[in-house]
């Protein structure tokens, strides 16, 4: 019994220290997010950072409220490109768990 108390306890760390890496890492991925079929593009950090935004030479001469609206776009596809790939890299830890549906980790 006692054996087996230790090993769910490294498991448990090992699992914290994965969980831990897992998560530093999409902190730090990029994704793009693009509207007006790549005339406006915004890269975002896991984070949800802005690290850059690309406006095509062609949009600055429209009006201000269409730009806007491009501009929105593409933050708005990042941030959903971001989620999703958060979601799938995070699917990959908990695959063996047997966890619950809509159980979610970290706590």
């Amino acid at each position: 019994m006692k054996g087996s108390i230790t090993d769910l306890m490294q498991q448990a760390q090992k699992m914290q220290a994965d969980l831990q890496k897992k998560q530093e890492e999409l902190a730090n991925a990029e994704v793009r997010g693009e509207s007006g079929a790549g005339m406006v593009s915004v890269i975002m950090t896991g984070r949800h950072d802005i690290k850059r935004v690309s406006i095509d030479d062609a949009v600055l001469g429209e009006d201000k409220e269409v730009l806007e609206d491009l501009l929105a776009a593409a933050v708005n596809d990042a941030v959903r490109k971001v989620e999703a790939h958060n979601r799938e890299a995070m699917s990959g830890l908990t695959e063996g768990l047997n966890l619950p549906g809509g159980f979610k980790l970290p706590f």
